[in-house]
C-alpha cells in the first residue's frame, strides 16, 4: 500500500512539475505565491491571515492545474476547432481568473493596510 502511495504521489508531483515547466502562468502563480509568502513573513501576518493566504495560494494552483490537464485532454483529442472543445477550455481558463480575483481580493485585504501604514 505505501508503494502504491509513492506512485501515486510521484504522479501527482510530476502534473505539477509539467505544468510549472509548461505553462507560462503557472510559473507566474509560482513566482507570486513566493512573493507572497516572503510579504507575509515581512509583515508578520497572523495565523488566520495565512490561512486565507495559503487557501487563496491553492485555489489558484489548483484552478490552474485543472485548466493545463482539461486544456492537455483536449488537444489529445482533437486539434481541430470545435465550439464545445473552445467552450471548455473558456471556461477552465475563467476558473483559474475567478481564482487569481479572489487571489487578489485576500491579498488587497491583508496586505493592503499594512503596506499604506
Amino acid at each position: 500500500m505505501l508503494s502504491r502511495f509513492k506512485c501515486s504521489l510521484g504522479w501527482a508531483v510530476a502534473g505539477i512539475l509539467y505544468a510549472v515547466k509548461t505553462q507560462p502562468h503557472m510559473r507566474f502563480h509560482l513566482l507570486a505565491a513566493v512573493l507572497v509568502t516572503i510579504a507575509g513573513f515581512w509583515f508578520q501576518i497572523s495565523a488566520g491571515e495565512w490561512l486565507h493566504v495559503a487557501s487563496a495560494v491553492a485555489l489558484v494552483w489548483v484552478a490552474e492545474l485543472v485548466n493545463t490537464a482539461l486544456e492537455c485532454a483536449v488537444d489529445m483529442y482533437t486539434k481541430n476547432y470545435h465550439p464545445l472543445a473552445k467552450a471548455a477550455k473558456d471556461a477552465a481558463a475563467g476558473a483559474v481568473l475567478v481564482a487569481a480575483v479572489n487571489s487578489l481580493v485576500v491579498a488587497g485585504i491583508i496586505f493592503l493596510p499594512r503596506i499604506i501604514n
